[in-house]
């Protein structure tokens, strides 16, 4: 019988959760940074394991941050949780138990979990056994597996085990389809992986991507996209002198493009400042975070 559902993924900023989702799927499809809260909204993959469906729900780190744009994030993932059969909750392996715990206390509805120990090659074996130890102790998860997306350990055993809890159910989605995510939504989240990666702790916080408009072609595609920040000092800094930085930009947010769409990608950025948009429910609605009150 055919196994297929729907599993979140949980855990603490930079726990390593959108580099799992795309180690899982074999694309890249979530943007992956080491700047906390990186990603935003949820990201959904589908990945078939032995003719099994597992529709993987990818989302922003748990946090308390009362920012309007992190209250979105926040519930974001709490959505993800409860409409999951299943939830991996991903534990960088030199972290202490208190992000496991508080998840426990939002788990409210008790949805089935399996606990996965990332960056495990980081630590020697005897750490990862005495943390595989202490989270199985607590009594609360199916299971504790230990991976790491660099070496590749683990990747079999936490597809199996996910499948084994899965219900006995015909898939929800044509099996040939990797994401539910529209392409707007994909190139939005790997130009900014692109800002990340050439500005890196300089960049806001407070810096968004808007794709304003996309022509698809059969070998190309245009995509003309906004950057948003608040400040004026950010967008000069995005720009760089004699636009050098944003060029850089450019070129590497095509390399990210290309490699996903199989296509030629013509790329132009905009630079434009919208004071305190992160704060503002109309804007933020406006640029892709829906809020339900």
């Amino acid at each position: 019988m055919i196994k297929s559902g729907f599993v979140g993924i949980l855990g603490k900023p930079n726990a390593g959760k959108s580099t799992l989702l795309n180690w899982l799927l074999g694309e890249k499809i979530a943007l992956v940074s080491p700047k906390a809260n990186a990603s935003r909204k949820r990201v959904n993959a589908i990945v078939m394991h032995n003719d099994n469906q597992i529709i993987l729900l990818d989302t922003p780190g748990l946090h308390e941050k009362e920012k309007l744009l992190n209250k979105f994030m926040l519930k974001e993932a709490l959505k993800a949780l409860s409409d999951s059969d299943l939830v991996l909750f991903l534990a960088d392996v030199k972290d202490n138990l208190d992000g496991y715990k508080w998840f426990l206390e939002l788990n409210k509805k008790n949805i089935p979990h399996i606990v996965v120990l990332t960056k495990t090659d980081l630590v020697n074996k005897e750490e990862v056994e005495k943390r595989i130890k202490e989270y199985k102790n607590l009594g609360k998860a199916l299971d504790v597996i230990a991976i790491s997306a660099v070496s590749g350990e683990g990747k079999e055993e936490l597809l199996d085990t996910i499948v084994k809890y899965l219900p006995e159910h015909p898939y929800y989605y044509d099996p040939e389809i990797i994401s539910t995510e529209n392409i707007k939504d994909i190139y939005k989240e790997l130009i900014r992986e692109a800002l990340f990666e050439k500005l890196g702790d300089e960049l806001p916080y407070e810096t968004d991507i808007i794709i304003d408009k996309i022509e698809e072609y059969d070998s190309l595609d245009k995509i003309y996209a906004t950057i948003i920040v608040e400040r004026t000092s950010p967008k000069g800094m995005i720009i760089g002198k004699k636009g050098k930085k944003i060029k850089e930009i450019g070129i590497y947010a095509r390399k990210l493009l290309e490699e996903f769409s199989s296509k030629k990608i013509y790329l132009e950025l905009f630079v434009k400042v919208v004071p305190h948009w992160s704060k503002n429910k109309k804007i933020l609605k406006e640029i892709g975070y829906e809020f339900k009150d």
